[in-house]
């Protein structure tokens, strides 16, 4: 597992608008990165409005966000229009960040397989992660007041 202290590993993922968004983008910035394992579904929609209703909080530690599950980016798209979510989600379709990140299901629900767990990554303004947390149930959600914390703590 990834731990605080470690070079994230770089990403490039499409975005639901189905433009390239790289981790290196955010260089000079905070960045929240949550893995979550389905668009649609009830803790994935809670945690992720959780995130859209308190983006002032995030903004003002000068952080921004952003989503990551193994949906397509059509699907994605369709999820973050209906809850209105005001950050990107990205399409590890490939699976490949997940893997990087140590954060994929071997097994998920009704066997499906190579779906991404719910984790949450602080990553500082130098590519640095300040914050991991990987959780093995996906009926769970990160610790948004350890997150913000860190977040604090960079500023």
């Amino acid at each position: 597992m990834l731990q605080a202290g470690q070079k994230a590993p770089e990403f490039t993922l499409f975005n639901s608008d189905k433009k390239e968004v790289a981790l290196t983008d955010f260089s000079g910035k905070n960045l929240v990165v949550l893995f979550f394992p389905m668009a649609f579904t009830s803790v994935c929609t809670a945690e992720l409005c959780e995130m859209r209703d308190n983006i002032n909080t995030y903004a003002s530690l000068n952080a921004a966000i952003v989503g990551i599950s193994v949906d397509s980016p059509f699907t994605l798209a369709k999820f973050k229009e209906q809850e209105n979510l005001p950050f990107d989600l990205l399409s590890d379709f490939n699976k490949e960040t997940s893997i990087a990140y140590d954060t994929l299901y071997e097994t998920f629900v009704m066997n499906m397989r190579g779906v991404s767990k719910r984790s949450a990554f602080v990553i500082d303004g130098q590519g640095v992660i300040q914050y991991a947390e990987v959780l093995d149930n996906a009926g769970e959600v990160p610790s948004f007041t350890a997150i913000q914390q860190t977040l604090a703590s960079l500023n």
